[in-house]
């Protein structure tokens, strides 16, 4: 039985996983809205007729709050909080059969590329004309920023392939435009995002544009960071290099996810690289622009990880001093060809070398947070939070790394979505805190 009216035109779209859904989560909102929708993004109000559910499907624990993120509005659903429940994204592309017979309360299941027919099903039409017009989910002053969609790498453990299909590129001319209308609109800072950004315009230029189109989007008025995300190490186009370190406003950041470093666990990866390849690019990167920060992510409990494999990888974090690092613990993924693989690593083990990693890197990010004490940068700042201001350097990006914080007091002048000059006063493992420069 309905307990409230709810609002027919109105949308709430929940998006799970990472920052490619929730640009995604951002374009079709941007097409309700012109179809004269009402979109909200994560409302808690419970008053729209429709709930469309964007989620992902990348490792288990992810695949299991999707679930029961679609399990909670078909209970909405049923208690007349709700009409409509569709989803959308990566669990359903990659599991649909499956799900519509587990979920039948839902009314309809959309894969990754399925945009214009779940716009067809709610009776709106897909506006081509809307060149980088989306309802930015983040505050207005950043933005992630996808510049292909899919992936060609074989990797052994990733699903991405069989949920986002084969690589493409979004043709240069379109991104620029893109990022000129969000800069019109207050954005400050691109976010690039890709599943591999690395393979940029191999398929449509036939060769790595990736330089290039940096370039032509730091060329952009208004737009004063440029921050690229997820890059691949085999075939890395060093070009990027020259191009981040001769322009201002492109950050000395370059988050590239390396896996491993053992060469057993490479090979059986299927990363197309060694050790020895992997320590010389990121020799090489750091020589080529000086002061970079860089961010990877390892995966700990792989098949066959020897323990021998462990204490190489915690050998090499600790010679290899990255600025920024995460850690995932190995999910088995079906229809992946680690799957053929004995999962042999048990869960606590797989839990207990990832938090060694992380005690590694906590100790360096502590000494390296240490030396920039006395120090001044430039930080933007995106939100406050009880009694501080938070914001960021060119050196870390939003939700995964180190943040600066500033007493929020009656002598501080700060905007969010604005820069200031702050000297660091104290450090901790991964904060900073620091006070504005007086000009």
């Amino acid at each position: 039985m309905k307990t409230k009216t709810l609002k027919k035109n109105k949308v709430n779209v929940v998006t799970l996983g990472c920052s490619k859904n929730l640009y995604d989560s951002e374009v079709l909102m941007g097409q309700l809205k012109a179809n004269k929708f009402e979109v909200e993004h994560e409302s808690t109000k419970d008053d729209s007729a429709i709930v469309i559910i964007n989620t992902c499907g990348f490792i288990d624990n992810a695949k299991q709050e999707s679930i029961d993120t679609i399990l909670r509005y078909v209970d909405a659903k049923e208690d007349g909080l709700v009409e409509k429940v569709y989803v959308t994204g990566c669990l359903s592309e990659r599991y649909k059969p499956e799900l519509e017979k587990e979920i039948p309360e839902v009314d309809a299941w959309f894969g990754t590329r399925d945009l214009p027919r779940l716009l067809k099903t709610l009776k709106a039409d897909y506006k081509h004309e809307l060149v980088g017009e989306r309802l930015i989910t983040t505050p207005a002053h950043y933005a992630y920023f996808k510049i292909s969609e899919g992936c060609d790498r074989p990797c052994s453990f990733c699903a991405i392939p069989l949920m986002r299909g084969g690589h493409v590129s979004i043709p240069m001319e379109t991104l620029v435009e893109q990022a000129k209308h969000l800069a019109k609109n207050g954005t400050k800072e691109l976010l690039l995002i890709a599943q591999d950004s690395t393979y940029y315009g191999l398929d449509i230029y036939k060769d790595r544009k990736l330089a290039e189109l940096m370039q032509r989007l730091s060329d952009v008025n208004g737009i004063d960071w440029i921050r690229l995300h997820y890059a691949f190490p085999s075939g890395f186009p060093t070009d990027v290099l020259d191009v981040m370190r001769e322009r201002e406003n492109i950050c000395k950041y370059l988050d590239m996810p390396l896996q491993h470093v053992s060469d057993n666990m490479l090979k059986s990866m299927r990363r197309g690289t060694t050790r020895k390849k992997t320590t010389e690019l990121v020799n090489l990167i750091r020589e080529k622009v000086p002061g970079i920060a860089l961010r990877t992510t390892l995966i700990a409990g792989y098949p066959g990880e020897t323990e021998a494999d462990h204490q190489e990888m915690l050998e090499w974090v600790q010679e290899s001093r990255f600025e920024r690092l995460g850690v995932f613990t190995y999910s088995h993924e079906e229809n992946t060809h680690a799957h053929t693989l004995v999962d042999d690593v048990s869960d606590d083990e797989k839990q207990a070398r990832a938090e060694a990693v992380m005690d590694v890197q906590q100790g360096i990010s502590a000494t390296l947070n240490q030396e920039k004490v006395g120090q001044t940068f430039k930080v933007l700042f995106d939100r406050k939070e009880g009694d501080y201001f938070i914001g960021r350097t060119e050196f870390d990006s939003p939700e995964v790394d180190n943040e600066v914080l500033v007493k929020a007091d009656a002598s501080t002048f700060l905007r969010i979505g604005d820069f200031a000059d702050i000297h660091i006063e104290r450090a901790e493992e991964f904060d900073l805190y620091g006070t504005p420069v007086i000009k």
